[in-house]
């Protein structure tokens, strides 16, 4: 089947529009017809380089031995057309949303409760199908790697079933896009990982779409004070209509903000949401908690980055934690439904978040709006 897709063809190449093939789903995998797909970061992280693996690596994975070319997206939501052998949670016409970590239900993470580091995690950045390791997107004669085995931004996809998650019929499906990744990390950093308490006072850095769902599930976990940090103030204020008590421009700025708000208490909580995870960021984010503070890093970083500086005696002295989450350290097939009904009691505010809808072949001016700060939250819209 011929389909049209946003690929990259090398690294800090453009966003492209192209028509592609896809084959027919194998055993124990489904096609979906996308509804909508969001414009996360950390795509754009794929098409600079940053998102990927050493080339020795590359050429285990891939015949080209390359990340490129590769289908973008790992955001979305739409409708299963047909699905092949073996599989038995899904239907055509379910409706669904993409989960960026498989979930085998197999692996001792898994059945542990703990799927959002199932082994297949290991798979998501480059290679072929999960289920069988054979290839079913091409363009031309070449083989496309897709973003975290999911590759969103196309007008239809074929996945392992252990990517997507059934939502009910009828749910607003522009909403189970964005919750799909970026909200759903968020919120989990702040509830799952970090377990804000009613009362305390937490920091997030970064207002993109990851730190906008810390930001509510600090609100709807207790939080008293939240401090959205963001060197881009329209962000900092579309922060502050969703959740966000003060704003700050920089860490040190909402370091001093929070210890005037709590009497000299500083943070309980601080959350490290920026566009891109550098190893300067983490003293000054562990400076800013106070006793007992938890700082959740949440951001990809460049490849290699491994310098970090720490005054290792607050950890003992203050009793704090630094600590990593991804898919917001929580079941992504529990997550999803339950912040989509969230959403639909109006206590999680996804519209809001939304500043631009674009068309498939305007994905490279979703990531110029984000650039220049115009766009917080965009989503691709399929017809």
């Amino acid at each position: 089947m011929k389909v049209k897709a946003s690929v990259v063809l090398g690294a800090k190449e453009p966003w492209r529009t192209e028509e592609i093939e896809i084959d027919e789903p194998h055993a124990n995998e489904v096609r979906v017809k996308m509804a909508y797909a969001g414009l996360c970061h950390s795509d754009e992280h794929l098409r600079s380089g940053d998102f990927g693996l050493p080339a020795e690596l590359l050429a285990m994975l891939t015949p080209h031995g390359s990340m490129y070319p590769a289908i973008g997206g790992h955001e979305g939501a739409g409708v299963v057309e047909a699905v092949g052998a073996g599989v038995t949670a899904f239907a055509p016409g379910d409706s669904v949303a993409a989960s960026f970590i498989p979930s085998c239900g197999k692996c001792q993470w898994c059945i542990s409760g703990r799927s959002y580091i199932c082994d297949l995690g290991a798979t998501i950045v480059a290679g072929p199908m999960v289920s069988d390791g054979t290839w079913r997107h091409h363009l031309g004669d070449d083989v496309l790697n897709r973003m975290c085995q999911l590759g969103t931004f196309a007008e239809r996809i074929v996945v392992s079933e252990s990517s997507l998650v059934k939502v009910d019929t009828g749910v607003n499906l522009r909403a189970a896009a964005l919750i799909s990744c970026g909200v759903a990390t968020g919120f989990g950093a702040a509830v799952d990982r970090a377990k804000v308490r009613p009362g305390e006072c937490v920091i997030v850095l970064g207002c993109g779409g990851v730190g906008s769902g810390a930001i509510q599930g600090a609100r709807i976990a207790g939080a008293d004070i939240i401090i959205a940090v963001d060197l881009i103030a329209s962000k900092v204020e579309r922060a502050k209509l969703i959740g966000a008590t003060h704003g700050a421009a920089s860490l040190l700025e909402a370091t001093f903000l929070a210890a005037e708000l709590t009497r000299g208490r500083l943070a309980d909580v601080v959350i490290l949401t920026p566009s891109l995870m550098t190893g300067d960021l983490i003293g000054p984010a562990v400076e800013a908690a106070g006793k007992d503070g938890r700082i959740v890093v949440v951001a990809i970083s460049p490849q290699g980055q491994a310098e970090v500086e720490l005054a290792l005696g607050t950890f003992t002295l203050y009793n704090k934690t630094l600590m990593g989450c991804i898919f917001g350290s929580a079941n992504p097939k529990l997550q999803i439904p339950r912040l989509l009904e969230l959403y639909r009691l109006g206590q999680l505010k996804i519209d809001e978040m939304i500043t631009a809808e674009y068309t498939l072949d305007e994905v490279q001016q979703g990531y110029d709006d984000v650039e220049s700060g115009k766009n917080v939250r965009g989503v691709v819209k399929f017809d």
